[in-house]
C-alpha cells in the first residue's frame, strides 16, 4: 500500500519565475501553477522561459488537474504551452480564470480547455487529493493559498502572499483558517520566500495611494504612470486619485487594456462613467487634466512606455510637459533596461519620479515577520521554502528553525528533485527532468544547438567561405571569397585574410590530390582546418560556413 507523498518542484526554486510544482500520491498527480520566466541577457532572441514538461508528459494518464494560485505571469504564463502538450482541466479563481482565457484565446486553445472556477473557501477533490482554496493578500485580487490533503496528511502551499491588514478590497489573509489547519495538524508547508531578506512587515497597498495623491496635488503637467498591468488594486488607486483631481484617464498597452476590461466586467474595479477616454481623444484634453496609465514598468522592448521614451509611440510624444511616475520595482535582471528607458525619458525633458523611497511601490510578498506568522500559525512538521533564489530559500529555512521546525525536517530543494514525505520522514529520493525550455516567439522552442550557435555568433562572429567550383570536372575555378560578420573588419586585417585564403587553398588542394569530390566532405575539411587555425592564432571560434557555388 502506498503511504508516501511526493512533491516535485518543476520550476521556481533557485530562481524567480516559472513556478510549477507537482504533487504525487499513488496513481494521482496534481500540478500547482504553470508560470514563465524572463530570459537572461545571454539568451539571445529568447522571449520567454518555460518549465520542462517532460515528467508530466510521461505521466499524462495520472494527471488529474492544474491548480492556479493567482494570475501573475510567473504562475500562469506557461499554461498555453502546457495545454499544447497535454489535455488537463484547470481549477482556479474567477479573475485568474478570465486572465488565462485571454491567453488561451490568443493560442486558439480556449474552446478545447476545461476551466473550473472556484472562490476562496471552496473545497473540491481531484483523485485522492482534497484541495481547499484559502484567501490571501497579494498584488492581484483572487490570490489563494492551497490546503492539499493527501491520504497521509495536509500540505499547505501559500502561493504568493502577504498579510495586509488594510487591503484595497476584500479581506485580509485568512489567518483564522490557517490557524485552524495548524491546530488540526499540518504535515508540510511550502511557503513564498521572495522577500525573506526584508525584515519587518510589507507595507499596505494603501500607502501607494497616499503617494499618488501627493504627486497629483498641484501638478500642472500631464501625468504618465506605469505599473504592472496585473496590479488591479494599483490601477484602482490611480483612477480614484484621477477622479479626485478631475483628470481624464487614458490606457495604453494591450495587456493593460485587457486586464482593465476583465477586472471591470467581473466587478473587481469601480470606474465612474466618463473617466476613461480613448488614447487618441485624450490628447485633445488640457495636459493638466490628463492621466495616462501605461505598460512598460520593466522597460520591456515594444511596451507602451518604451515606445514613448524612444519616440516610437503613435499617439503620445513625451516632453517637458510630462511627469512620468514609475510605480513598480525592478524584477531581478531588468535593471539595465529600466535605466535605459528612464535615461531616454530624461533626454526628452520629462520629469521622472522613480525613487524607491517615495512609496510608489509596495511588494505583494511577505517580509520576515509575516513569514514567521505563517510558520507560527501553521506549525508544520516539515518545511519546504519555495519561490525564490537559492540564498532566499536558505534564509527562509533559518526562519523555519527559529520557529521550531526541526532541522532534519527542513528541505532546501532544487528544481527536478523528488521530495518524498511519509508521516515519519522527509527526504530527496530521485530527480526528474526540470531544466529551462527556451521559446523564441517567432520560431517556437529553441534547442541547445541553436542557442550555442547564437552564443558563438554574438561572441565571436561568423566567417563565410565561398568556393567557386566547376560542375563539370569538380575543380576550383578561382580564389575563395571570404566574408566576415562580427569577427574582424577585412581591410584592417589583410594579413590574416591572406593566411585564411592560404589555409583554404591548401585544404582544397589536398582534397584534389585525394580525389575527394563530395561537397560535404570538402566543406567539412575547410571548416575544420580554418577553425583550428583561427583558434590557434586568435583564440577565437567564429562560426564558419563554407559555401560551394557550382559553375
Amino acid at each position: 500500500m502506498v503511504s508516501k507523498l511526493k512533491i516535485i518542484p518543476l520550476g521556481g526554486l533557485g530562481e524567480i519565475g516559472k513556478n510549477m510544482t507537482a504533487f504525487e500520491f499513488g496513481n494521482d498527480i496534481i500540478v500547482v501553477d504553470c508560470g514563465m520566466g524572463f530570459p537572461d541577457d545571454d539568451m539571445y532572441g529568447v522571449d520567454i522561459v518555460l518549465p520542462d514538461f517532460t515528467y508530466l508528459k510521461n505521466n499524462a494518464s495520472r494527471l488529474r488537474g492544474l491548480i492556479l494560485t493567482h494570475g501573475h505571469e510567473d504562475h500562469i504564463g506557461g499554461v498555453p504551452y502546457l495545454l499544447k502538450e497535454l489535455d488537463v482541466p484547470i481549477y482556479t479563481t474567477p479573475l485568474t480564470a478570465a486572465l488565462v482565457e485571454l491567453k488561451l484565446e490568443e493560442h486558439d486553445l480556449l474552446y478545447n480547455t476545461q476551466i473550473f472556477t472556484k472562490k476562496a473557501g471552496a473545497v473540491f477533490r481531484l483523485g485522492c487529493f482534497t484541495i481547499e482554496f484559502i484567501h490571501v493578500n497579494h498584488s492581484i485580487p483572487d490570490a489563494v493559498a492551497l490546503a492539499i490533503t493527501s491520504p497521509i496528511g495536509t500540505v499547505i502551499h501559500t502561493g504568493d502572499f502577504k498579510i495586509d491588514v488594510t487591503p484595497i478590497s476584500g479581506n485580509m489573509t485568512d489567518l483564522v483558517r490557517l490557524g485552524q489547519l495548524g491546530n488540526e495538524g499540518v504535515l508540510a508547508l511550502l511557503s513564498d520566500s521572495t522577500n525573506v531578506e526584508k525584515p519587518g512587515h510589507s507595507d499596505s497597498e494603501r500607502k501607494v495611494g497616499a503617494s499618488f495623491d501627493k504627486l497629483f496635488k498641484g501638478c500642472d503637467k500631464r501625468i504618465i504612470i506605469t505599473t504592472f498591468a496585473s496590479n488591479i488594486h494599483r490601477l484602482q488607486q490611480i483612477i480614484d486619485v484621477a477622479v479626485k483631481y478631475k483628470r481624464k484617464v487614458g490606457i495604453t498597452g494591450r495587456s493593460m487594456e485587457n486586464v482593465l476590461r476583465v477586472a471591470s466586467v467581473l466587478g473587481y474595479m469601480n470606474i465612474p462613467e466618463n473617466v476613461l477616454m480613448d488614447i487618441e481623444q485624450i490628447n485633445k484634453e488640457p495636459r493638466d487634466r490628463v492621466v495616462i496609465i501605461s505598460t512598460g514598468s520593466q522597460g520591456e522592448a515594444m511596451s507602451a512606455l518604451y515606445r514613448m521614451a524612444f519616440s516610437e509611440h503613435k499617439q503620445i510624444r513625451v516632453d517637458s510637459g510630462d511627469r512620468v511616475i514609475i510605480s513598480a520595482s525592478a524584477i531581478p535582471g531588468n535593471e539595465t533596461t529600466i535605466s535605459r528607458v528612464i535615461d531616454e525619458l530624461f533626454h526628452k525633458g520629462a520629469e521622472v519620479i522613480y525613487d524607491r523611497h517615495t512609496d510608489l511601490h509596495v511588494s505583494g510578498h511577505a517580509s520576515q515577520e509575516e513569514q514567521k506568522m505563517m510558520l507560527a500559525l501553521v506549525k508544520p512538521k516539515y518545511f519546504i521554502p519555495v519561490h525564490g533564489e537559492y540564498r532566499m530559500l536558505v534564509k527562509h529555512a533559518e526562519l523555519g528553525r527559529m520557529l521550531g521546525v526541526q532541522p532534519k525536517n527542513i528541505i532546501i530543494s532544487e528544481n527536478g528533485k523528488v521530495i518524498e514525505l511519509s508521516k515519519k520522514s522527509i527526504k530527496t529520493v530521485d530527480t526528474v527532468p526540470a531544466g529551462a525550455v527556451l521559446v523564441d516567439g517567432g520560431l517556437g522552442e529553441v534547442g541547445d544547438v541553436v542557442m550555442r550557435d547564437r552564443h558563438r555568433l554574438a561572441e565571436d562572429g561568423m566567417i563565410v567561405v565561398v568556393l567557386p567550383y566547376s560542375s563539370y570536372d569538380y575543380t576550383l575555378l578561382g580564389e575563395p571569397e571570404i566574408v566576415t560578420r562580427g569577427f574582424i573588419y577585412v581591410k584592417e586585417a589583410e594579413d590574416l585574410m591572406t593566411e585564411l585564403k592560404r589555409v583554404v587553398m591548401e585544404t582544397v588542394t589536398a582534397c584534389d590530390m585525394q580525389k575527394i569530390t563530395d561537397w560535404t566532405t570538402i566543406k567539412s575539411k575547410v571548416k575544420n582546418n580554418l577553425s583550428g587555425y583561427l583558434y590557434k592564432t586568435t583564440r577565437r571560434s567564429p562560426m564558419i560556413l563554407p559555401v560551394i557555388t557550382e559553375i
